[in-house]
């Protein structure tokens, strides 16, 4: 299996993964307060929205990928 082909089975994967989860949510650390050695952190949630579109993009891209991406050698 070549590299195209891995590149378009991880697009199909992704947009699918996107399409049935819709979002995902992730935890970053901030820094709040610094007084000399003592430093104060926060644990801040994050969600990021995946649209339907880019889902569907990255199926049909991957797909395309891999059926014409081989093609040319």
């Amino acid at each position: 299996m070549n590299s195209t082909k891995i590149v378009a089975v991880a697009l199909i994967i992704a947009g699918i993964l996107g399409l049935s989860y819709g979002s995902f949510t992730y935890t970053k650390d901030t820094s709040a307060v610094k007084l000399g050695p003592v430093e104060l952190t926060v644990k801040e949630k994050e969600t990021v929205n995946v649209p339907m579109w880019a889902g569907i993009g990255a199926i049909v891209a991957g797909g395309l990928l891999f059926v014409f991406g081989a093609k040319g050698r």
